[in-house]
């Protein structure tokens, strides 16, 4: 009787799961025929099914969640909304593959996802999933079979490339239309770089091939993965969970033992971006790359082959940029604020090891003229929060750190007779917290830095021991919109107390901590290879003395300097469920008189300059141009149109570098330099660098009797009393 009940068990099982899915069919039989597309056969779909594994890791991360997560938010109906929504974008970012009736459809999972994630049952995520492969093998397929004939480059059409925020499409036939407009574009992209239509649809077929095997290969512990990452990013973009695969992976990273570049990737939409750069490596010292870059293809050696990887796994990419240290790489780079199809540039790089001495803190002088009057002011870049722990661990009183750098710097530059100095915070996305708080002691009298708020509302203060400045001068820090987390906290101390001018733009606004949990030590029973993998949690959040968080709203300068960053794009507030900025009670404090003279007196100062310095002057157009790009959503289908468009953008950009070299005394240019103008950057100064030292330098004058002179300059400020 058991060999009889179990295939009726089986069999009442599967029909109950046809039956739910009876409207799934309904739709799949709506799509149109296809026409048959010239490719190799796509790789058999991955079987994808529950196992006990997923169920511990779901279970395991769900209870973290609402233990330790900061904001406390309980697993149920309303989260599971959200996880929902989230999951979908997770799948389909830019709306080029789910239609009206996949969402409509999914809506049957909007209150069940709690309890997918509290039984580890996830059948429901898998059928979701389904449909979406479903969906791209159908536009793929669709996308490959266009392939086989030219379109027409001289109709007048466009091509909507942005479609994040867009309605889903309705119909079948709308969405072949917006791939027919896909391929073209993508087809377009690769003739402006002098291909032939022949050539351009060949790397296209490998392409779209290349994502088709990829989404076929997804099998069920890569789902799983995927959805329990979109889980907690749910709950703020900081929290997410790796496979044990890819925790090999983060572990091999955080080492920084590997060769590579210095680059934190991430895949969007088959783009490999650029995520951030690594302070000491290759591409830091380099500086051609920039966060939010695109590599579309890879080289090896001087003049090896590029290779195309849109489209690639993430891993495979990464694996074909590492290497052996002290070898080439070519990156074929698809700048940040350039549309789609946009020409590229390659980037060659010397492969070699992240190292700590690579990261530390350096200094040098700048002259400032002011009047024939020349002011030396020291500026030391500090371009991470660094120390070697190990180090300071076995007892080494001698160990490595930001601090004791910066302190042995400022003793370096007084002894040179610098009359200020400026702390470059630029690029500077944090590292230890530690640091954060005894630099922060070099120019403060003792007293509190940072306070530290956790999950259960406990509030630890972080103060600064030391009894004395180790530096009373004029201070001038600078920041920009990637300086982040450690930077923020060291920043927002310096203006809190009334110590120094903080310059620059807008900070990332990171203000919470993370705790790292490897989901195998808290297993409650023998644990199935390989592992269930590692949560990342957020479990506390930064606030200044003050009591405001630096979350999302970062530090906002004194002076505000133009920057090329978007902070729309980049940045805390620019991502989706962030956590939200609040206040807690202040701390007790002494801070210095208010420096809102000498701000006034600065701001003024650098609106002088922005009127009238050449490089000022050239950065704000440059501003404008990439502002105009980054405005647009849609580009020309029409090839001669494309082409012109591409020559006005250049004829602009060399009459902008004419202009600034013009305004110098400069020979002027015919044509820009290789890559995209990057030979004529090359020859400028860093503009803002010089800005924040002549700026350290008014400072100075304001504190040393020139208030009188700045104020006959400006003769409608008051003197204060």
């Amino acid at each position: 009787m058991t060999q009889i009940r179990r295939p009726l068990t089986m069999l009442k099982h599967s029909l109950g799961r046809l039956i739910a899915t009876l409207p799934l069919l309904a739709l799949l039989l709506a799509w149109p025929p296809l026409a048959e597309p010239r490719a190799e056969p796509a790789a058999v779909p991955a079987v994808l099914e529950t196992t006990p594994r997923h169920r511990q890791a779901a279970r395991l991360v769900t209870r973290f969640v609402e233990q330790y997560h900061y904001a406390r938010t309980p697993v149920d109906d309303n989260l599971s909304e959200a996880v929902l929504r989230t999951y979908i974008e997770f799948l389909d970012p830019n709306r080029h593959n789910f239609l009206q009736s996949d969402i409509a459809y999914f809506d049957r999972y909007r209150n069940r996802l709690d309890n997918v994630l509290k039984s580890g049952d996830m059948e429901p995520v898998f059928d979701i999933f389904r449909l979406y492969r479903l969906r791209v093998q159908q536009n793929l397929s669709h996308a490959l079979a266009l392939l086989e004939e030219e379109p027409d480059f001289t109709v007048d059409e466009d091509y909507e490339f942005n479609r994040e925020n867009q309605p889903w499409l309705e119909t079948p036939a709308e969405m072949q239309d917006l791939w027919r407009r896909r391929v073209k574009h993508d087809l377009l992209g690769l003739m402006l770089a002098e291909r032939s239509f022949e050539d351009a649809a060949d790397v296209l077929r490998r392409r779209y091939q290349r994502v088709l095997d990829r989404t076929n290969d997804l099998d069920s512990d890569a789902v799983v993965e995927n959805f329990l990452n979109a889980f907690a990013r749910t709950l703020d973009p900081h929290s997410g969970y790796l496979s044990p695969r890819q925790s090999e992976e983060y572990r091999i990273q955080m080492s920084l033992s590997y060769q590579g570049v210095g680059a934190s990737l991430q895949l969007n939409d088959d783009l490999v971006t650029v995520l951030n750069i690594i302070p000491g490596g290759p591409a830091d010292i380099d500086g051609r790359i920039k966060a939010n870059d695109r590599i579309t293809a890879v080289g090896q050696g001087e003049d090896g082959e590029m290779v195309d990887v849109v489209g690639w796994q993430l891993d495979d990419v990464v694996q074909l940029i590492r290497g052996r240290q002290g070898t080439v790489v070519r990156l074929q780079i698809l700048p940040a604020d350039a549309l789609p199809g946009s020409q590229e540039r390659v980037v060659d790089l010397v492969r070699d090891k992240i190292k700590l001495e690579e990261q530390a803190a350096r200094s040098q002088v700048v002259p400032v003229d002011r009047d024939g009057e020349i002011t030396r002011i020291g500026v030391i870049t500090i371009p991470s929060f660094y120390q070697d722990f190990d180090a300071r661990s076995r007892g080494d009183r001698e160990f490595v750190s930001t601090t004791r750098d910066v302190a042995r710097l400022i003793r370096e530059l007084e002894a040179e007779n610098i009359e200020g100095l400026v702390l470059d915070l630029r690029g500077n996305g944090g590292g230890h917290l530690t640091e954060a708080t005894s630099l922060t002691a070099l120019f403060i009298d003792s007293g509190p830095v940072v306070q530290i708020r956790d999950t259960n509302g406990r509030v630890e203060i972080l103060e600064d021991a030391a009894s004395r400045a180790a530096y009373t001068g004029p201070l001038v820090v600078m920041v920009d919109r990637f300086s982040a987390s450690a930077s923020e906290i060291f920043a927002a101390a310096i203006q809190d107390y009334r110590r120094g001018v903080v310059i620059g733009q807008q900070t990332f606004g990171k203000g919470t901590v993370q705790n790292l949990l490897s989901l195998d030590n808290f297993a409650p029973r023998n644990v199935p290879e390989p592992g269930l993998g590692q949560l990342t949690l957020t479990v506390a959040k930064f606030y200044r003395v003050t009591g405001e968080s630096t979350q999302s709203r970062g530090v906002v300068p004194d002076i505000i300097l133009p920057s090329a960053v978007d902070p729309d794009l980049v940045g805390e507030s620019s991502r989706e469920r962030a956590l939200p900025w609040d206040k807690i009670a202040s701390t007790r404090y002494e801070a210095r008189e208010p420096l809102d003279m000498a701000i006034d007196l600065l701001t003024r100062h650098k609106q002088e300059q922005l009127q009238t310095d050449p490089d000022l002057l050239h950065l704000q157009e440059d501003i404008r141009a990439a502002a105009e790009i980054r405005a647009r959503r849609t580009v020309s289908l029409n090839l001669e149109q494309r082409i012109a468009e591409r020559e006005a953008q250049q004829t602009e950009r060399l009459a902008r570098e004419n202009r600034r070299r013009q305004a110098l005394g400069m020979e002027l240019l015919e044509i820009l330099g290789d890559e995209d103008g990057d030979s004529a950057r090359t020859e400028r100064p860093d503009v803002l660098l010089q800005t924040a030292a002549s700026l350290a330098s008014e400072l100075w004058r304001v504190k040393n009797g020139g208030g009188a002179e700045a104020l006959a300059r400006h003769g409608d400020l008051k003197t204060a009393d």
